[in-house]
């Protein structure tokens, strides 16, 4: 688990292709004590959630290593990811750390569009279209993850929505250089997906009376 709190920003060293291009090894460098990332841990990389399968230290600079398969190829941004590529990182929640954002399990929905990007006053506001099948569980003022981010929705229409974004996010992630028709990951708030699901179910069991 995690909490869309981005605790470092990551940048990738190589992308090596195997297995027919269906899966990558992915080398990233970031400022984590290396001490502390064990093999096995979980490293969520712009919102996905990763399993470390090697770390060292070169260059002064931390670097671990994680393997992309097929299912987070298809469903988000991991396509697209090439050297220099700029990640956010999140470190998995212990027991006992502040629950600074909201529940994120890592596990990324699909992938999101930039519509607009509007500056003002050193914040930003941006504008997405979900695909349909994630827009019905964003709400006003309810929880979204873009790109390991926990965001507050901001406003809805149809399958657009926007979001705030503060001048401390934009200045310790990497959506300052977010721009209008890039794709971003994005998952949406767990509450919202069982509160439909119940709501599904509860319409269902009462079409069958």
């Amino acid at each position: 688990m995690f909490t869309g709190i981005v605790t470092d920003v990551g940048e990738i060293e190589s992308v090596t292709h195997t297995a027919q291009n269906r899966l990558h090894r992915v080398r990233i460098l970031c400022h984590y004590d290396q001490t502390t990332i064990a093999d096995g841990a979980s490293i969520a990389c712009n919102g996905t959630c990763l399993t470390v399968v090697l770390s060292g230290v070169a260059g002064g600079r931390t670097w671990f290593d994680v393997d992309v398969g097929t299912e987070t190829l298809d469903v988000t941004t991991a396509k697209h990811w090439a050297a220099g590529t700029r990640l956010n990182l999140e470190r998995a929640l212990k027991i006992g750390d502040e629950l600074g954002g909201h529940i994120v399990a890592g596990h990324v929905d699909g992938t999101a569009t930039i519509l607009t990007r509007d500056d003002q006053h050193g914040m930003a506001r941006f504008e997405f279209c979900a695909t349909p099948n994630l827009a019905r569980f964003i709400a006003a003022k309810g929880s979204v993850t873009l790109d390991g981010v926990s965001l507050t929705v901001n406003s809805v229409r149809n399958e657009a929505f926007s979001v705030l974004t503060i001048p401390r996010t934009l200045d310790l992630t990497t959506l300052g250089n977010w721009r209008p028709d890039s794709e971003v990951n994005i998952e949406v708030d767990l509450m919202a997906r069982y509160a439909a699901r119940l709501s599904e179910m509860k319409c269902a069991s009462s079409t069958e009376i």
